[in-house]
């Protein structure tokens, strides 16, 4: 494990999987929105995205943490391990809740500069609707390359925390 995907819904707990991965592995922690947003939540061009993509793939090692599905192919095509956080939609829905309120006004360790937790309605509804706007397709990406790249696919913290076990010990 080199180049590291960690996918999933926002809530899914992606940025805490990706710290322990990270506590584990040793390798350069990669949150996607401290790279695409811009202060207030601002987002960059396409092609100024897509420059800064290209930079962050370049790197020898990485585990990026975010699902960005519009990039999906290439982070993939770049990456040696997906790790997708295939969560329900209502464990996703409740986690960004709780995070709202213990986190509002503040900037979290993942976010971008100028960005602090607030409570949004277009949010909560992308969160609400993200499994059926994209599972189907990022499970078809991975069933894609799961001969070529290790891919792990989790529904539950258990399951996630039993394989950070398993490669802490090994």
């Amino acid at each position: 494990m080199k180049k590291v995907l960690v996918l999933g819904c926002c809530g899914a707990g992606k940025s805490t999987f990706s710290k322990k991965l990270h506590s584990i592995l040793k390798l350069k922690l990669i949150h996607l929105d401290k790279y695409y947003h811009k202060p207030n939540w601002l987002e960059p061009e396409k092609e100024e995205w897509e420059k800064v993509l290209k930079q962050i793939l370049r790197r020898k090692s990485f585990i990026m943490d975010g699902t960005y599905v519009e990039s999906l192919d290439e982070r993939i095509k770049k990456s040696d391990t997906i790790i997708y956080l295939d969560y329900s939609l209502i464990k996703c829905f409740f986690r960004v809740i709780k995070r709202v309120l213990i986190d509002f006004g503040k900037k979290r360790s993942d976010m971008a500069p100028g960005c602090k937790e607030e409570f949004d309605l277009e949010f909560l509804w992308w969160v609400l609707t993200f499994n059926n706007k994209f599972r189907k397709e990022i499970i078809q990406k991975l069933n894609s390359v799961k001969n070529k790249k290790n891919v792990s696919i989790f529904k539950t913290d258990k399951h996630a925390d039993k394989f950070l076990a398993q490669i802490s010990g090994s």
